[in-house]
């Protein structure tokens, strides 16, 4: 669930016209009993109209300066979501008007049932009244007449029973969910409407609490015995423990800025949960529940927010391309309609896996580092000097043709360390004579087994601060998963990078796992691509290189690793892409080395 900012298309100068008694009447569907009283912690100064620019409504709204006027709030829904690009035939509110006559006309509501989408659950009431309940009941039904596609979508009845309480009626609030249904934003899906699609998006919040979150992200998958099930809990968080006054102004950005407001948000109260919990649990997941169910305790919504948007997250089209790979990977496994799906690092069998570097305890923390849509797959052995000897040639050639790969390396002090690298090294191949480019994603990284279990990610996933999103190219089209730094001859002593700029291609082996593929308007560039940002020197994207002297991993006043062409010796230095330390003795001899693939079957 990715997004692409903005979704209101709206020039510096263009002026609301707001009228506001336009929406007086809206709220008849709400008990104002039950609608929280908003304290002056969080209340800001309410304005009388909208502002004339797109910047400042998205300031209003994460500073919450129309929470204490429904109707300003009710008339902001208005124009944001009619801003919407859809689908030619949107149903809108004449449509409505036809089907419940048709559905409701001579039978109650009573004698249909909810769609199969709900799977059985009742939507999330808020502050709605039993006029109100029932109106999002009708509601989810004709959108269940209109979309006969949607087969699963958890967060869609919230959305509607938000929707309805700044709703004049049925009607318009039926028009606005099908505008949010079939949006046709670039990079944009405003809520998941398939359990494949859901499930990526389940897999894309992992990847980020793994990143941005791994306290937490290690808290769930040691203490939960399916960790799968609570990072599936993410979106329901938000859109069913939070409080009410909580959740309308997550909804209030939401609706401008897109989905990558509910994954900081998530991570916030994920973040937020780690960091106050004092004691062991017995049940982590519905400890953090009841803890984001009473989130008032410990946060008011401003503070939540403002934790939430000091996460730096990647760009909107890189959690696009994170979805989309997760959804393709997921697809290929054969995960597109409901059931359990178990722990990544459960792929690894604890009785079946074999290895000389590693135990499989090891291998099962190291297969919790990948990203998930690679580690549902088991481990298979590539190439082992045990098995296939002392030779780089030979290494290569048992690696070419699969992505990514796990490299192990055990020194003669049984020191144990290794990359997670994610392109395949048919990508050398582009260099030419004694000149060795460099390669990969920044999905790369590196890690030390023992003596101590550490991993070193990319420097821009730990200081986002360095980087910005590189401007799209009208002209441009992602030729290659490479970015083309060079790196020198010599294994050991390399010399200052220079700039290349040769192209490739990905192989169309059955072996690569990454969703890039050809679609309408060309082919993805992948998740991380370095294309995708404005680095301040190329030395903090120098993942992975090789030719016939060696091994090359990570760059910039060192390496990370350094393998030289028979396989026995090598260096490890601490380096700019990776900011690690060295990750065992920093000259070594090697006493075993293994790559791993995933078992993509």
């Amino acid at each position: 669930m990715s997004c692409e900012p903005p979704i209101l298309i709206i020039s510096e100068d263009d002026a609301w016209d707001i009228d506001s008694t336009t929406y007086a009447d809206c709220g008849h569907f709400v008990d104002w009993d039950r609608f929280p009283s908003f304290t002056e912690e969080w209340r800001s100064p309410s304005p009388q109209e909208l502002p004339h620019s797109h910047k400042e409504l998205k300031r209003m709204a994460r500073e919450g300066n129309w929470s204490n006027r429904r109707n300003l709030r009710a008339e902001a829904y208005n124009h944001i979501i009619k801003n919407i690009r859809c689908r030619s035939g949107t149903p809108d509110a004449s449509v409505y008007h036809d089907v419940s006559e048709r559905l409701f006309g001579r039978r109650g509501i009573q004698d249909h049932l909810l769609p199969d989408f709900l799977d059985g659950c009742l939507p999330t009431v808020y502050c709605l009244n039993a006029r109100g309940e029932t109106a999002v009941k009708k509601v989810l039904i004709c959108i269940g007449n209109q979309y006969p596609d949607i087969t699963y979508s958890p967060s869609l009845p919230s959305v509607v029973a938000l929707l309805l309480h700044f709703s004049e009626d049925e009607a318009e609030c039926f028009e606005r969910a099908c505008r949010l249904i079939s949006c046709t934003e670039n990079h944009k899906c405003y809520v998941d409407q398939s359990f494949l699609a859901y499930e990526a998006s389940c897999m894309t919040f992992g990847d980020l609490a793994k990143k941005y979150c791994p306290a937490g992200h290690k808290l769930i998958t040691t203490s939960c015995e399916n960790s799968a099930e609570v990072f599936s809990d993410w979106i329901m968080w938000i859109f069913g423990d939070l409080p009410f006054e909580y959740t309308i102004r997550v909804f209030d950005i939401f609706l401008i800025e897109g989905n990558k407001v509910l994954y900081r948000v998530a991570l916030a109260l994920l973040k937020h949960y780690r960091s106050h919990l004092e004691h062991e649990v017995t049940d982590v997941r519905s400890d953090i529940q009841d803890f984001v169910k009473n989130i008032s305790h410990h946060l008011s919504v401003q503070k939540l927010l403002e934790k939430a948007f000091s996460i730096r997250l990647f760009s909107h089209k890189e959690l696009w391309l994170l979805q989309l790979a997760n959804r393709k990977a997921l697809s290929q496994r054969g995960i597109t309609v409901m059931q359990p799906r178990q722990p990544a690092h459960m792929s690894v069998d604890l009785l079946e896996f074999s290895s000389v570097i590693v135990t499989a305890q090891e291998m099962r923390v190291i297969w919790s580092w990948i990203p998930e849509r690679f580690s549902l797959y088991p481990p298979v052995l590539l190439f082992s000097t045990m098995e296939h000897g002392y030779s780089l040639q030979r290494f290569y050639s048992h690696c070419e043709g699969f992505e990514p790969t796990v490299l192990l390396i055990k020194t003669t002090g049984e020191e144990v360390c290794g990359s997670f690298l994610s392109s395949d090294w048919n990508e050398r191949r582009k260099c030419s004579g004694q000149v060795a480019t460099y390669f990969g994603t920044g999905e790369c990284f590196v890690f030390s087994v023992r003596p101590e279990m550490e991993r070193y990610e990319w420097v821009v996933v730990k200081k986002p601060e360095l980087v910005k999103s590189a401007p799209p190219s009208p002209c441009s089209r992602p030729r290659s998963y490479s970015h083309g730094s060079r790196a020198s001859t010599s294994p050991l002593r390399p010399s200052s990078p220079t700039l290349s700029s040769a192209p490739s291609s990905p192989s169309p082996s059955p072996n690569f796992l990454t969703v890039p593929g050809d679609v309408s308007s060309g082919r993805l560039s992948p998740f991380l691509s370095v294309r995708h940002f404005q680095l301040p020197t190329k030395t903090a994207s120098m993942f992975m290189s090789g030719n016939s002297s060696g091994i090359i991993i990570g760059g910039g006043g060192g390496q990370a690793l350094n393998i030289d062409a028979d396989l026995n010796t090598g260096r490890t230095e601490p380096c700019e892409t990776f900011d690690n330390p060295p990750l065992c003795q920093e000259n070594f001899h090697i006493q075993h080395i293994e790559v791993w693939g995933c078992q993509n079957s």
